[in-house]
């Protein structure tokens, strides 16, 4: 497909405010929230243009309109803008015409900033309905980065998937729209962040210990493969973390044949080269 021996993709979830404003959440959680626009993001984005590595960025189109300045920052830097709801919604929870009318007011948000059309959806917290994929494949994105049943190759998702404890298991068929896999080892947030049930607040030796496993794996058997790193900016934007990041990214930069790109520049050079699953 290209000469890479593995690419990675660092990718962001700029939920910023949005998700509090859904829950109505407590002055606390809004001040966490808005350390992402306020402090997390120019941290990244200096890293980002200090090492020359451009990223893709999911938005919720709360962000976009509330922290405009932070978007053309983004933008500035070369790097892609992906949907990510509007107020983070978990769209497992939302009907198909509800889902349907937020991923259309997203993706005229991107494209009034950008001046083109997002190429690629992430479910926020990669929560998915039973229509979820097929409305985003018919609204005419490129991909979607949501599940988890592979780790360094892309593949075609399939619609019509039937789950029963009576009949078993038949599967769809596949569409167009590409899936970009992710797993929760390899997102910053359940590791970092407390939660009800973990502990969060990880020291980054311990994720930089995964990432870098997953970094290696990848480099010796999935040649050709993509992987992909999932972090938000109120989270990795903190100061440790972010020196963690910066380890990190030596590491890639250490091995042979290690590149970095945006999601949409790895997907299409897939698709050229006939990507197909398996």
């Amino acid at each position: 497909m290209h000469q890479a021996r593995l690419t990675v993709a660092l990718t962001f979830d700029h939920d910023a405010l949005s998700d509090s404003v859904r829950r109505g959440d407590a002055p606390v959680k809004f001040s966490h929230g808005e350390f992402g626009p306020r402090v997390g993001v120019p941290r990244i984005l200096e890293l980002l243009g200090r090492e020359e590595i451009p990223a893709t960025w999911f938005v919720p189109g709360h962000t976009l309109a509330t922290f405009p300045e932070s978007i053309q920052a983004i933008l500035a830097g070369g790097h892609e803008l992906a949907v990510h709801g509007w107020y983070h919604e978990d769209f497992s929870l939302l009907l198909a015409d509800e889902q349907r009318a937020i991923l259309d007011r997203a993706v005229a948000a991107i494209r009034d900033v950008s001046g083109a059309a997002p190429r690629g959806h992430r479910a926020p917290y990669w929560a998915l309905g039973p229509d979820t994929l097929g409305l985003v494949e018919a609204a005419g994105f490129a991909y979607d980065s949501s599940l988890m049943s592979d780790d360094y190759r892309l593949f075609r998702v399939r619609h019509g998937d039937r789950h029963s404890t009576e009949d078993g298991t038949t599967f769809g068929t596949e569409g167009r729209l590409v899936q970009v896999p992710i797993y929760w080892g390899l997102d910053d947030w359940p590791i970092f962040e407390p939660a009800p049930g973990r502990d969060g607040l990880a020291a980054p030796s311990r994720v930089l210990e995964i990432w870098e496993g997953e970094l290696r794996y990848g480099w010796e058997h999935a040649a050709g493969g993509l992987l992909t790193i999932t972090m938000h900016p109120e989270c990795i934007g903190r100061g440790h973390r972010m020196a963690m990041l910066e380890r990190f990214i030596a590491a890639c930069r250490a091995l042979p044949g290690v590149v970095f790109e945006r999601l949409d520049t790895y997907v299409d050079r897939w698709m050229a080269a006939g990507g197909s699953s398996g």
